[in-house]
């Protein structure tokens, strides 16, 4: 019996699965990450509710792990296997529990935005935008993918041109210091590029919109309005958010030559489809010199499944087990 968990910093998936074959999950709930003070409180409720008879457990959660313990960096939480009261735990990071999963997904849980040509066994690479931004590498054994775990999200963030420098500049003052690119690309990060564009006077907001912001979720409403085409500046900075995004996967694709393919995971690809979809991300993407050509012909597809990391982190505990 397996207890496999998706810990990201604005919410918590645990599943229970049965068997090696990793099937349908027995169980499967999502909790709030910012309602509870700790992992063990979700488990607890979890266990407590269903009762299994536990043998192996695998959680992969967004932060750096090391000696089996993370500190989440977008939540008051400090993980350590050795407090979940489970004999055989593993702690792996989010993104490498992504990697776990991609080998069970199938033609319906991705999507195509290049189709380019695969190289059997040559290195893959993971890219994730969500509450947080992750990365990971994949390299071939011989008969399966595995993981690399990275904290690739919070390298320097490098603008290509004059807008992005000017961006550099708003986010330096207004974090007081160094930017990753965690605080362009992720959902605070949207609404970070959106507050640029306001406040650098690319655009007006409309009245409804600043009302919308005010009254919920500022990333929520911005995608939203920049989607529906309602609002010029929500449309600009969902422009320049995908155009980042694309610029960062050719980077991470070139890092490791991901000639195997480039995925995109996270909770906001699969939400922002349409826009990734108009070729705004692959111009970007592919927009790299004389590796143009090399980045051109690496597949891309974009992660549909939420549920990745989860199956993901199921497997891990099944191979390590």
């Amino acid at each position: 019996m397996i207890l496999a968990g998706d810990i990201g910093g604005t919410k918590t998936n645990v599943a229970l699965f049965e068997d090696e074959e990793l099937g349908k999950p027995l169980a499967q709930r999502s909790f709030p990450s910012g309602k509870y003070d700790s992992l063990e409180s979700i488990i607890s409720e979890f266990v407590a509710e269903h009762q299994p008879q536990l043998t192996h457990a695998c959680f992969g959660i967004a932060g750096p792990v090391k000696d089996g313990q993370v500190k989440t960096p977008n939540l008051k939480w400090v993980v350590n296997g050795q407090t979940l009261n489970i004999e055989r735990v593993g702690l792996i990071n989010d993104l490498e529990a992504t990697a776990y999963g991609i080998e069970g997904l199938g033609a319906s849980q991705l999507h195509a935005l290049n189709e380019g040509k695969e190289e059997h066994g040559a290195h893959r690479a993971l890219i994730a935008a969500g509450t947080g931004l992750g990365m990971a590498g994949l390299f071939y054994d011989g008969r399966h993918y595995r993981p690399i775990a990275s904290e690739g999200g919070h390298i320097d963030y490098a603008p290509r041109a004059g807008i992005e420098h000017e961006l550099l500049n708003y986010m330096r003052a207004k974090i007081g210091g160094r930017v990753s690119y965690e605080r362009v690309l992720s959902g605070p990060g949207l609404f970070n590029i959106y507050n640029f564009l306001r406040d650098h006077k690319y655009g007006e907001e409309p009245d409804w919109l600043a009302e919308q912001i005010k009254a919920g979720d500022g990333s929520a409403a911005v995608s939203q309005a920049g989607l529906a085409g309602k609002a010029d500046l929500a449309v600009k900075a969902l422009d320049l958010f995908a155009d980042i995004y694309g610029a960062m996967a050719g980077n991470l694709a070139l890092l490791l030559k991901a000639t195997g393919g480039l995925y995109v995971g996270g909770g906001i690809a699969p939400k922002l489809i349409e826009k990734l979809k108009d070729g705004t991300f692959m111009r970007a993407f592919t927009d790299k010199g004389r590796m143009s050509a090399l980045v051109s012909n690496i597949p891309v597809r974009v992660i549909l499944d939420d549920k990745t990391a989860l199956y993901g982190a199921a497997r891990c505990a099944v191979e390590n087990a």
